[in-house]
């Protein structure tokens, strides 16, 4: 009887995984630079895990696209679990601009103009992570630069993919649809709620917090009041630009950042922690990217200081861009400037209390 054992090295097809190193260097007629064969392992490595980020990210989605979630049900524990496996493989990106630093710019030069027109920039899965995530076209650093199809730029064929993508409903739109579906404020769970705050909007809670925030402001943060009543409350105040109101909210609407703020106040409730560590993973992943623009910036001007990048772009000045404008979740990570203490959080009724236990269902 033929010996069909499965064997480590077909299993994981590494005939093909550690023979897709061919550095251009090494090739007849050119100089072999030994600091290629680090850059090509470094940049596969992280090609490899973008795919495990984009399955993870395709699960969550799966997750969100149902039109109702069960908190006491496995699927949002698990959507939990595979986000925050997502911040920990960012994590591990980062540390891997660190093993890239150990090339030297002299290294870098010994085979860079050897990779020309090719560039980072033209990484589709990264494009699609983002795309997926949330990042919009509109809020993209010179977005000429990222759609284009000419030299430097994407294949037709990696165009018309990502392309795609950003026309489906990303992962920021089905967790807003999600917050905005919590039944928190219905108001059956309110009708025993005594409030004796002056009424600034049809509900009683955000009266009482309303009251309870403004109170605790500073006298030079008192203009906080009216980023809140906007963020929060859609009031807006006569005079404020357009521009500071969309660094105020722009991507999740007002009721879905008012479940998320409720969720970070009372994440005590067993209920709400999964939530919590799931817009908490968001947020993370948020800041993962940003550092890994970061690292990715100081390292191309340590590299080839304000030179033209590989694939005609500008360098470090594109990449100092996209760092300072490519936040996704920025509208959940500014939630942390309308906390109260504990001590000052409005004690919530019954009626939902009861709702928010477990044994409730």
């Amino acid at each position: 009887m033929k010996n069909d054992a499965l064997y480590y090295g077909s299993y994981l097809q590494l005939n093909k995984v550690l023979t897709a190193q061919q550095p251009v260097s090494f090739q007849p007629g050119n100089q072999p630079a030994h600091d290629e064969m680090l850059f090509i392992v470094i940049h596969q490595a992280y090609e490899l895990w973008f795919k495990q980020v984009l399955f993870e990210l395709d699960y969550a989605m799966q997750v969100f696209s149902k039109d109702t979630i069960n908190d006491n049900s496995e699927d949002l524990n698990l959507v939990r679990h595979r986000l925050q496996r997502v911040t920990r493989i960012l994590g591990l990106l980062n540390q891997q601009v660190d093993i890239l630093d150990t090339m030297t710019p002299l290294d870098f030069l010994e085979f860079r103009n050897l990779l020309i027109p090719s560039s980072g920039f033209q990484s589709m899965q990264f494009r699609l992570i983002e795309a997926r995530l949330g990042l919009r076209m509109d809020k993209r650093h010179h977005y000429d630069y990222y759609k284009r199809t000419n030299e430097g730029g994407f294949t037709q064929q990696d165009y018309q993919t990502i392309t795609e993508t950003e026309s489906k409903t990303n992962l920021l739109q089905l967790v807003n649809n999600w917050l905005e579906r919590m039944p928190y404020f219905d108001m059956r769970f309110w009708h025993n709620y005594n409030s004796h705050a002056e009424a600034v909007t049809a509900h009683p809670f955000w009266n009482d917090y309303f009251a309870i925030y403004k109170s605790g402001l500073t006298e030079r943060e008192a203009g906080k009041i009216h980023d809140f009543a906007y963020t929060l409350l859609e009031k807006n105040t006569a005079g404020y630009p357009q521009e500071h109101l969309d660094n105020l909210r722009s991507s999740f609407s007002a009721g879905a950042v008012r479940a998320a703020l409720f969720i970070m106040l009372y994440r005590d409730f067993p209920v709400f922690q999964t939530s919590y560590q799931l817009l908490d993973a968001l947020i993370e992943t948020d800041h993962l990217l940003s550092n890994w623009r970061h690292k990715h910036l100081i390292m191309v001007r340590r590299m080839i200081g304000m030179r033209v990048g590989t694939g005609n772009t500008s360098g470090a000045g594109y990449l100092e861009g996209a760092l300072s404008r490519h936040y996704i979740y920025r509208d959940l990570s500014a939630l942390s400037t309308y906390l109260i203490e504990r001590k000052k959080l409005p004690r919530l009724p019954e009626e939902l209390v009861r709702h928010l236990s477990f044994n409730a269902y």
